[in-house]
């Protein structure tokens, strides 16, 4: 387990070592699975007893005198309502009512335009609606009383952890153990997720079994992006249980608001399968990048061509950039400026437009060259970066490594954005690039990005970026 955490230090922050299921999702679909079968069950009984006892309907999909799909167009609607989620939404007996309603008077209007010109049977779809109802939520009744009984005797109760002060952990026990849903397995004080204690945590916790994390004061622990990945690659779903008024006002997290015996808590849930999506983001870099590098080739060659004709000096500009976990590594650009340009660089600091002075940046740069302003309007000196993605040095998405001489005046809570891959584009790039005169908001935007990453998020960006580009937004 060393060996792996010493691992998991070497990757991107997003990376698992390995892909795994979440945690407690047997339990989870095992209960919807049986909820749907349920209703599945007692739907088809209601609209059969109905046919029998009332003027029988004679549907368009109707198959061999069977009423298969009718049940199955309620449980879809029931399905879209949400009441088949892990977070007992099951449990509230209007949303049923409200969903069976919905889906007969879509079947009402089904049957209506197939049989337009007869005799509807109105008492038919009432019996049938009403029969529905009743039939499902006493179904609904018996899952719920089962599941608590079976919670009572520790049978699918879900193994958690606790992390908090000492002070809070005593509170939070008498809340969870009210749910009857946990079942506590190790407590932790918040004081050992420290810089060098967060891999021994996350160890126990994962050795445990835990298939939860509840943490007390979560905006207490440095390294909350750490742990939250951390629990994430490993399938652990992390709940924040905030103890006081204070707490729930200062956490801004978009994760999902639900309610612990009238507390609210935010809970941060893992994909079906933790890490497959991180290892889809590297198969995706690695295939668009090539497929640029094919398609465009011939204006890789036009461009080479014009710096070639503008000015001396080489076609392509490397620069020593601090990529994942601080290491160093050559970016390749199309060459925009005058040869030697760094060593100008020190004589026109004053210049620097940026209000902190972090990054460097001028608008009217005398060294760019003629060829250079149209490339770098459109952004295409970042072309060549994609060699960069072939290599795994960068990510088509994500902060955009800076040069040694920004690297020197960050701060060690600033360096957080090494944590994951540079990339060619990201947030900055498509919120008006130069136009951002402070780092502590590109800094933001880049923390923005790592907290809510996701393949979706991904794609919205490379998007936006191509809308960026064609509209020159914040280049010069």
């Amino acid at each position: 387990m060393v060996k792996l955490a010493s691992s998991a230090a070497n990757l991107d922050l997003r990376a698992p070592i390995f892909t795994t299921l979440s945690k407690g999702i047997g339990g989870d679909w095992l209960q919807r699975i049986i909820l749907v079968l349920v209703d599945y069950m007692l739907l088809s009984l209601a609209w059969h007893t109905t046919q029998t006892l009332c003027i029988p309907l004679d549907f368009p999909w109707k198959l061999n005198n069977l009423l298969l799909p009718i049940p199955i167009a309620h449980i879809g609607i029931m399905a879209a309502r949400g009441l088949y989620n892990s977070n007992e939404e099951y449990c509230n007996y209007l949303s049923p009512i409200e969903a069976l309603t919905l889906s007969h008077f879509f079947l009402l209007g089904i049957n209506f335009s197939y049989q337009s010109h007869h005799f509807l049977p109105w008492s038919t779809f009432f019996w049938a609606w009403l029969l529905s109802i009743l039939l499902s939520l006493v179904g609904r009744i018996c899952v719920k009383f089962t599941t608590k009984k079976l919670r009572q005797q520790g049978t699918i109760c879900n193994p958690i952890f606790i992390i908090g002060f000492p002070k809070d952990l005593e509170k939070a026990t008498q809340l969870l153990v009210q749910e009857n849903h946990y079942r506590i397995i190790g407590y932790l004080p918040i004081h050992t997720l420290g810089k060098h204690g967060m891999e021994k945590v996350i160890e126990e916790i994962t050795v445990s079994g835990a298939a939860e994390v509840f943490v007390c004061s979560w905006h207490k622990i440095e390294q909350r992006m750490f742990l939250y990945w951390r629990l994430r690659n490993n399938g652990i779903t992390l709940n924040i249980l905030p103890l006081s008024l204070e707490e729930i006002v200062e956490e801004k997290t978009g994760a999902f608001l639900s309610l612990k015996s009238g507390v609210p808590f935010f809970k941060l849930s893992p994909p079906l399968i933790a890490g497959l999506d991180f290892r889809l983001k590297r198969c995706f870099d690695f295939c668009l990048a090539v497929l640029i590098i094919l398609f465009l080739s011939p204006l890789y060659l036009a461009i080479a061509l014009l710096i070639e004709l503008d000015s001396p000096g080489p076609i392509f500009y490397q620069q020593t950039r601090v990529g994942l976990h601080g290491k160093h590594f050559n970016v390749w650009k199309f060459r925009t400026m005058v040869n030697h340009a760094d060593k100008l660089q020190k004589e026109l600091e004053r210049f620097n437009e940026m209000k902190d002075g972090v990054l460097f940046k001028i608008q009217n740069d005398p060294r760019i060259t003629k060829i250079g302003h149209i490339l770098r309007r459109y952004s295409l000196d970042e072309l060549p970066q994609v060699f960069n993605v072939i290599c795994g040095e960068m990510s088509l998405v994500g902060p955009r490594p800076l040069p040694l001489r920004d690297i020197e005046k960050l701060s060690e809570a600033q360096l957080i954005r090494h944590e994951v891959l540079p990339g060619i584009t990201g947030l900055w790039q498509i919120s008006g690039r130069s136009e951002i005169k402070n780092f502590r908001d590109v800094l933001l935007l880049d923390i923005s990005y790592i907290e809510n990453w996701s393949l979706w998020l991904d794609l919205q960006i490379l998007l936006k970026t191509i809308v960026a580009i064609a509209q020159k937004t914040g280049a010069y």
